[in-house]
C-alpha cells in the first residue's frame, strides 16, 4: 500500500520519498513520461507495469525508477498555511515529501522526521522545501521511541516558535503469505511504528497546538478493506482510522481538528523495499486507473485537511484516493 516507516520505513501508505532529481526527470524515463505543465491542464503520469525491482529496508526514493513525482507543477498555492509551522513523520519521501512540498508552497515551515537511513532522501526533501521559500528542519529518529517524538517537537517548537499542523505519516509495511510468517518481531514493530508512533506524536504534539490547528493521519484503503498478505500493517491502519475518529470527538471543543487519508497504492520506496522484484510490474495495475497514484496526486487532500480556508467544518473523516475503485469497507 502507500506510506513510511518509523523505523524503517515500507509502505503503500504513504511513503518515502526522493532523494535527487526532480520528479519531471524521473518519469520521463518510466513507462509514461508526464506532460508539461504549459501544454493543457492534463498530465501523464507513469504507467503500469513499472520497471522490476527490489531495495533493501527503509528503501532510497532516489534510487526509484521511475523517480516518485513530487513537484505538482500543475498545483498553485493560495497561502492557505501562510506563516503556520507543520511537523511531518516520514517526511523525506513518497507522499510525506509531497506533503512536505506542498505545504511549503501554501505557505508552511516544515519540519521532517525520518530514519537515518533516509538521510540522503531528507536532505532532497529540505532543498525542495526551501525552493518554495520556506524554512526546513530535518529531525533524524524513530517515531517508536516516545522520547524522540517528544524532542522532535520540542525542537519543532524551539526552531519555528509555533507548531499548527501535525501529519503521522510514517509507518513500516511487509507482506507476508500466512500469519504463521508473520513474527513476533514483526507484528511488535509494525505496531510500534504505525500506531505506537502517531500516539506518542500526538501526545507530544498537543501542548503546543492551539485553536485552529489541525492533525492529518495516513491511513490507508487496507485498513478498511484488509489485506490477507498485510495481516499487521492492515490491522494498524484499522487502529490508525479509529484513533482518528475517536481523536477528533476528544479535540472538537479545543478547536483542534482531526481527519484521515487513507490511499490506495502510491509509488513509493516503500513498495520495492517490501516485495521481491518481480511483484512490482503490476504494481497498482488492478486500480480502475491501471497504475498507482503519485505521492503529487496524494498531497493536496492533506493540504484540504490542513487548512482552515478549506475545511474548518471537517472533522473525523477519512477520505480515500483509489484511482477510481468505488467500494472501501
Amino acid at each position: 500500500m502507500v506510506n513510511k516507516a518509523g523505523k524503517k520505513k515500507a509502505a503503500a501508505k504513504g511513503g518515502k520519498a526522493s532523494g535527487k532529481a526532480s520528479g519531471k526527470k524521473g518519469a520521463a524515463k518510466g513507462s509514461g513520461a508526464r506532460k508539461s505543465a504549459k501544454s493543457g491542464p492534463l498530465q501523464n503520469q507513469p504507467k503500469s507495469p513499472m520497471p522490476a525491482q527490489h531495495q533493501e529496508k527503509p528503501g532510497i526514493e532516489a534510487e526509484l525508477r521511475p523517480r516518485p513525482e513530487y513537484q505538482a507543477p500543475l498545483y498553485r498555492g493560495a497561502d492557505k498555511l501562510k506563516d503556520k509551522a507543520a511537523l511531518v513523520t516520514g517526511g523525506d519521501s513518497g507522499i510525506g515529501r509531497a506533503v512536505a512540498v506542498l505545504f511549503a508552497r501554501e505557505g508552511a515551515d516544515v519540519a521532517i522526521v525520518y530514519l537515518e537511513e533516509e538521510q540522503q532522501d531528507a536532505e532532497e526533501t529540505r532543498r525542495a522545501v526551501e525552493k518554495e521559500g520556506r524554512r526546513a528542519l530535518l529531525l533524524p529518529g524513530d517515531v517508536r521511541d516516545p522520547l524522540f517524538c517528544r524532542d522532535a517537537v520540542e525542537q519543532t517548537v524551539a526552531e519555528f516558535g509555533r507548531l499548527d499542523i501535525l501529519v503521522n505519516n510514517a509507518a513500516f509495511q511487509q507482506h507476508q503469505k500466512s500469519l504463521e510468517d508473520v513474527t513476533l518481531e514483526q507484528w511488535d514493530r509494525t505496531f510500534k511504528t504505525n500506531i505506537y508512533g502517531y500516539f506518542y506524536m500526538t501526545k507530544a504534539a498537543l501542548p503546543h497546538l492551539k485553536e485552529g490547528a489541525a492533525i492529518v493521519n495516513c491511513g490507508s484503503i487496507t485498513g478498511l478493506e484488509g489485506s490477507k498478505e498485510l495481516l499487521d500493517y492492515s490491522a494498524t491502519k484499522g487502529a490508525i482510522h479509529a484513533f482518528t475518529k475517536s481523536l477528533a470527538q476528544n479535540l472538537v471543543e479545543r478547536r483542534i481538528r482531526v481527519n484521515c487519508v487513507a490511499p490506495g497504492p502510491v509509488w513509493t520506496p516503500l513498495n520495492p523495499s517490501d516485495k521481491e522484484a518481480e511483484d512490482i510490474p503490476e504494481f497498482g495495475a488492478d486500480t480502475p486507473m491501471k497504475r498507482p497514484a503519485q505521492p503529487e496526486e496524494i498531497a493536496p487532500a492533506f493540504v484540504f485537511f490542513a487548512s482552515e480556508a478549506d475545511s474548518s467544518y471537517v472533522t473525523g473523516e477519512i477520505i480515500t484516493l483509489l484511482g477510481g475503485e468505488a467500494t472501501a469497507g
